[in-house]
């Protein structure tokens, strides 16, 4: 009678064991997407819940207010989110808030000028600081950073700005040690962050109406952009655990 024998595979993965072919670095993008998807999810559900259940303040009592303080409101916000964007604290937090004070449009300007304004900060203070003291701030994302910048130029802006594989502080800082031209870094900055501010301040104009088209629009288009953020870095990561291929950046 005979036996089939099957021979054993060094190279596969045992059952209930890793992809040997997938570093620790890979594995942990992967983690890190269902994380921010699932804070996202928690953080949705709840406005959900209090927005139905509990009950907000008045939306439009607070922007009455803030239009009552007159221009120095806006000011005051814009101010405030600027230095925020030179700390690694997190904006979304403030676009949303935007969106409640100031309404959509209102809203995505207000904090258009504000990043635009905390992103030129950064990027001055990356150039006078010196690529040492940047990098104990931003570690070891600067060299990414350096090496997209000075391949791409404005492409690589807008791409790091609309999928957000490295933060935006610590584009802000490393952009000021790279050769790129601060005419595509601003206007790179501008184009890349229009569609993840449009959505955070949608979050905060709509969400006292979560059935609402825009609020569910805003849902989306952030779910999107985070996986696509966790897409493009587990790619990029893979490429350069195995040394990149040609044309690869």
């Amino acid at each position: 009678m005979r036996r089939d024998v099957v021979e054993h595979d060094p190279a596969a993965a045992e059952p209930g064991q890793p992809d040997r072919g997938v570093t620790p670095e890979v594995r942990s993008v992967g983690r890190a997407v269902w994380v921010r998807l699932a804070v996202l999810a928690v953080v949705v559900a709840a406005a959900v819940v209090v927005a139905l259940v509990v009950g907000l303040p008045d939306v439009e009592s607070l922007r009455a207010g803030i239009a009552a303080a007159g221009p120095a409101a806006p000011v005051l916000f814009v101010l405030l989110y600027a230095v925020a964007t030179l700390a690694p604290l997190p904006k979304n937090v403030l676009s949303t808030v935007a969106g409640v004070l100031f309404g959509l449009v209102p809203g995505v300007a207000l904090v258009l000028l504000a990043a635009l304004l905390g992103a030129a900060g950064a990027f001055g203070l990356g150039r006078l600081l010196g690529r040492g003291a940047v990098e104990r701030f931003t570690g070891a994302r600067v060299a990414r950073v350096d090496e997209l910048l000075r391949r791409r130029g404005l492409l690589a802006v807008i791409g790091v700005r609309l999928v957000p594989v490295v933060p935006f502080t610590a584009v802000n800082y490393a952009a000021g040690l790279t050769a790129v031209r601060i005419r595509d870094y601003a206007l790179g900055t501008a184009l890349g962050i229009i569609p993840g501010t449009i959505a955070f301040v949608a979050l905060g104009a709509y969400g006292t109406s979560p059935g609402s088209w825009p609020f569910v629009v805003a849902v989306v288009a952030l779910v999107g952009l985070t996986a696509g953020g966790a897409v493009v870095a587990r790619r990029s990561r893979r490429r350069g655990a195995v040394g990149p291929g040609p044309g690869a950046t």
